[in-house]
Formats: structure tokens, C-alpha cells, sequence
């Protein structure tokens, strides 16, 4: 087949790993063709334990003659078997640093701190240069070694579009990267008390995905408003807003100045997305919803007062006609005001729903969702462990038809229940929906325990980047 051709095939399997080990066996064209495009995907997923040590010693087999000399005088014997110099240079081909990764790689190691060090600079060698570029960097917590510094950082970090990093990163490391890095679209942080992190945020050009986290209450009001204000200046182009902590009153305002009037922007790209759990008032979370010009696409909502949770869903349907997810807890004296919001939000296609209330009445909810669902609304998560089996047989038999269904089942952390129930309770739902997978009822099916193997509007693994933690 002409290599022009497979290059198209692989480019339609960029981001599927399987298919693409699959294509690197076939044949020498193949293999050759396949490499970049497989390597380039490094750093981006968790390996297996097996994996780990097998990548890592695809690391170790670039080190040059120098850097192994130097391992050796310093009695770090990384070599157990002698390896052979590989037929590719993987490492050009990787683009996301993973530091996660490549830290607990060298710590598995067990030898002396000062003997870490000197494996970390080596490596690093490999990865920080004037031959290769990063789209993605993962910082791990507490990092402090200069990247910034390493000769070429200028080069390969100069390209990074997506940044993660944890709460203590080092300030000068953020001062380093404020410098050569403004093509930052996306950005991941834990809060801390950093002017640093500011300086970085406000040096970006296309900032457009945002989530900061913090779990402890923030009160330098000085550093509460720098914050804002960098994120109003990078406000033209921020899309989505995730602001995971208890945050001073004030800091919130600057939503209203990150929303998008333009409403022809409409479904195409999203101009605002608010995810908030239970920290912010339900006052000024209703205050934001019913100000946001009705852009909001996505909302995540999780308050067991039903008297603020009718009120907001009611809010909802009223000002978010282009609302794509919603995550909410329900409650049976609320169903209602989900039935209205089902009619209203036409464009809706995700649906998280938490169940915590004993005697929930199941069949009355899937009975609205048969009844009210829009025809764009085909994912589903359940989060409960009382989900009865009949309540989503009512379901499924209702919905052949229609768009086949996206579901997950999140079993509730209950302790007063034992995992055997558990385990028994997820094999019969298992077995019941076999029938409808067969039947295309239902294309795709997992259970997601207790939330933490899937974002909270994510339905496949491998959507996103997953995280090395």
C-alpha cells in the first residue's frame, strides 16, 4: 500500500493505541509509518506496571555513552542487560512531558537522594533539547528541578499547549515558563499563593480552558483579585471556567466578565462552562446562572436542599436554552421541575443524576426521561446504589428506537452496605443490559465506581488526557 495512503489510515487512529500497536506489526512500512504517531501519544496515559518498566528502559537505551559514563562513575549501574542503541529515536516523537511519569520511574529505582538527582539531569537530557517539541507538560507536586534552565527548554517547551501542574510548583519554574510559554490553551493547577502562576496566565495568548482547584479556603483577598483580574484580561478567549474551591465572594465576579454576548457563537463552541459542587452560595450560583446571557452549556450542581435545588433547575431552564450537560442531585418532591427542564433545554445530551433519597421513585423518573427526553439527549450516568432492575428495564424497553444510549452506572459509597451486595447488585444490572447492547438499545455500558474513572461529562475512556497520579 503506498505510505501516503497508511499515513491517512493512521492520522484516522491517531488517539486509538491499540489499533495503532496493531498496525505496527504488520510490515516494515508500516512500523515505520506507525512509530511517530504511536510514540507521540507517550506520556499522555498511565501505563501498567509491566509497561512502566519496559518504557523505561526504552528511555535508558538512548542515553549517550557520556551519560552512562557518568551513571557509572557515580556506582548508578541502571543496566542490567546490555542495550542495543534502538532503531528509532522514540523520544523525538514524544509530545506531552509527562514529569509524573518520568519521576516515578526514576524514584522506582530506590537509590540515594543526591544519586536521583544526578539520574533526573541525565534523563531529562533526553527529553529537554533543540530536537524536540511538547504540546503537553504534567508538573508533579512539589517539583523543583529547573526545566526551565536545561539547555533547548527554550525550543521544546515553547509549543506547549496544555499545562498541568500541581499545588507547590516550584515559583521560579512558573516565572521560567511565563517566559517561553505563550501558546497555553489549556491549563490545570492547583490554587496556591502564587504571583507566579498569575504572571503565567496573564503572559498566554489563546487561554481557552481553565480549571484551577484548591482545598483549603483562599483569604489573601490581594492574591484573589490578581487572579481575576489575569483571567479578565485572557477573557476574549477563554471558553470553559472550572473553579473547583471556597473562594472569597468578589473572585466570583469576574465571571460576568468572561461571558460571551454573541450568541451566532451558539452550539459550534461553547462559550462558557460552569462545573461547581456544593462550595459556591446558592445564592450567587443562581445570580450567575440567571446573568450569563443564557450561554451556559455545561452545569454541575450538587445541593441537598430541595427547596435551593428546585430553584436552580428552575433557574436553569429558564436562562440556559443551549445547556449541553447537567449534573444535578434530584429528589422526588423536584422530578417536575426535571420535566420542565427536559423540554426547555433542547439541545441538552448529557445527564448525570445522583440519587441519594431512600424509596426514590425510579419509575417515575424514567418515565419522564421516555416521555420529555430531547432528541439530542443519549448519555446517561446514574449515580445510586438503589437503582432498581425493573425501574431500567421500563427504561430500555422504551428507548429501542431512539439513539442508542450511552449509560453508566455509578454504584453510591454507602458503607452500610457490603461489597458482595454490591459486586451481586452491578452483575444483574450487567446481565441486563447484555440484551440491549445486543439490540442496539444501548451502544456502550460501564459501571463507573464511585465516580473517579470518568470526568463528570465523559461517557468513553480516552475522551481526554488522563492524568499520571
Amino acid at each position: 500500500m503506498n505510505k501516503d495512503i497508511i499515513f491517512l489510515i493512521l492520522k484516522e487512529l491517531q488517539d486509538d493505541r491499540k489499533s495503532l500497536y496493531s498496525c505496527l506489526l504488520a510490515n516494515k512500512i508500516w512500523c515505520e509509518t506507525t512509530v511517530p504517531f504511536l510514540w507521540k501519544l507517550a506520556g499522555r496515559y498511565k501505563p501498567t506496571k509491566n509497561a512502566m518498566e519496559i518504557l523505561f528502559n526504552v528511555i535508558l537505551s538512548h542515553l549517550s555513552e557520556e551519560s552512562k559514563n557518568i551513571l557509572k562513575v557515580q556506582v548508578i549501574d541502571l543496566f542490567i542487560k546490555v542495550y542495543k542503541r534502538p532503531s528509532f529515536n522514540y523520544i523525538y516523537y514524544w509530545r506531552y512531558l509527562n514529569l509524573y511519569l518520568l519521576e516515578f520511574m526514576i524514584h522506582s529505582k530506590k537509590v540515594e537522594e543526591f544519586k536521583i538527582t544526578i539520574m533526573r539531569n541525565e534523563i531529562l537530557k533526553l527529553f529537554i533539547n533543540k530536537n524536540t517539541k511538547f504540546i503537553g507538560l504534567y508538573i508533579p507536586q512539589n517539583f523543583s528541578y529547573p526545566i526551565h534552565l536545561i539547555f533547548g527548554a527554550e525550543y521544546c517547551l515553547s509549543t506547549i499547549e496544555y499545562l498541568s501542574c500541581d499545588a507547590n510548583t516550584n515559583q521560579s519554574i512558573l516565572k521560567g515558563l511565563s517566559k517561553i510559554c505563550k501558546s497555553i490553551k489549556k491549563l490545570r493547577f492547583d490554587i496556591i499563593q502564587d504571583f507566579k502562576m498569575v504572571e503565567l496566565i496573564k503572559a498566554q495568548k489563546n487561554l481557552n480552558d481553565i480549571y484551577m482547584s484548591c482545598y483549603s479556603y483562599l483569604r489573601d483577598e490581594l492574591y484573589c483579585n490578581n487572579l481575576e483580574e489575569s483571567l479578565i484580561k485572557n477573557s476574549d478567549t477563554i471558553q470553559y471556567l472550572r473553579i473547583d474551591w471556597t473562594p472569597i465572594t468578589q473572585t466570583l465576579s469576574l465571571l460576568t466578565h468572561m461571558i460571551n454576548p454573541d450568541p451566532s457563537a451558539h452550539l459550534g463552541a461553547p462559550i462558557f462552562s460552569l462545573l461547581r459542587e456544593r462550595q459556591v452560595s446558592f445564592k450567587i450560583l443562581k445570580s450567575l446562572i440567571e446573568n450569563t446571557k443564557g450561554n451556559l452549556t455545561e452545569i454541575s450542581i450538587y445541593y441537598y436542599d430541595k427547596n435551593d435545588n428546585r430553584m436552580l433547575i428552575k433557574s436553569i431552564y429558564q436562562n440556559c436554552p443551549l445547556l449541553r450537560y447537567l449534573k444535578l442531585l434530584i429528589h422526588n418532591d423536584i422530578i417536575s421541575e426535571l420535566e420542565m427542564l427536559l423540554t426547555n433545554c433542547q439541545y441538552l445530551n448529557g445527564l448525570v443524576i445522583i440519587i441519594l433519597e431512600n424509596g426514590f421513585d425510579w419509575n417515575n423518573l424514567f418515565k419522564i426521561l421516555i416521555r420529555s427526553s430531547p432528541t439530542s439527549l443519549f448519555k446517561f450516568k446514574f449515580s445510586s446504589y438503589g437503582l432498581k432492575l425493573e425501574s431500567l428495564k421500563l427504561l430500555l424497553d422504551s428507548w429501542k428506537g431512539r439513539h442508542p444510549m450511552l449509560l453508566q452506572i455509578i454504584p453510591y459509597c454507602n458503607f452500610t452496605i457490603m461489597l458482595p451486595q454490591k459486586l451481586h447488585h452491578q452483575l444483574q444490572i450487567g446481565c441486563l443490559i447484555k440484551d440491549y447492547e445486543a439490540n442496539g438499545t444501548i451502544e456502550k455500558y460501564d459501571v463507573d465506581w464511585y465516580g473517579q474513572d470518568f470526568e463528570d461529562f465523559k461517557w468513553v475512556q480516552g475522551e481526554s488526557i488522563t492524568y499520571f497520579n
